[in-house]
């Protein structure tokens, strides 16, 4: 397995991992396994690869995308009502004994693989890997899981150590704020 930045010639691949596994779109049956809430079109993706550098994927030896981790500057995702709420939020957030903001923190978030890769360690490493490519921009790595996504919780609190900063509600649904430090 390569661990590497997006191109904008993997869009077409990263956008397909995406629709495979959206809550809008993925198979019933494979729901439990974990799915994505956010999704993005090739602009958007475009915009986070070229403005941020913002997308870290699992390339198989095959040359296959199996994955990716999405991460931005709070000004990247600005434009999202939910974020939109989680940066006004920032001012109510310590973690680690420091005031969160959009300077000394930065929000992960969707990451996706494929359900023929899963349990076998990509999730950590991918997850490390782009934690890995923000830690000279920020401090600190924010996130949010929904509460209907248990599997989530359970891959960033257990797999990649993540720390539950306190739950919040938004637009009927109930999250979990996560955060850690990139060093």
């Amino acid at each position: 397995m390569r661990y590497t930045q997006a191109t904008i010639a993997d869009i077409d691949d990263i956008f397909k991992l995406q629709q495979r596994y959206h809550v809008a779109t993925i198979n019933e049956e494979d729901k439990k396994d974990g799915f994505v809430t956010t999704l993005f079109t090739k602009e958007q993706l475009q915009a986070l690869i070229e403005q941020e550098n913002g997308i870290s994927i699992a390339v198989d030896n095959d040359g296959k995308i199996v994955g990716y981790a999405m991460a931005g500057s709070w000004d990247y995702w600005s434009e999202w009502p939910l974020f939109q709420y989680m940066i006004e939020d920032l001012k109510n957030v310590t973690y680690d004994n420091e005031q969160m903001s959009i300077e000394n923190s930065y929000q992960y978030g969707p990451i996706c693989l494929a359900k023929e890769v899963r349990n076998q360690g990509i999730m950590e490493e991918l997850f490390n890997y782009s934690l890995s490519t923000m830690a000279d921009r920020y401090p600190y790595m924010i996130t949010f899981v929904n509460t209907i996504n248990p599997r989530s919780y359970e891959a960033h609190v257990r797999k990649a150590k993540m720390d539950v900063i306190k739950t919040f509600p938004f637009n009927n649904n109930k999250y979990w704020m996560l955060g850690i430090k990139t060093k």
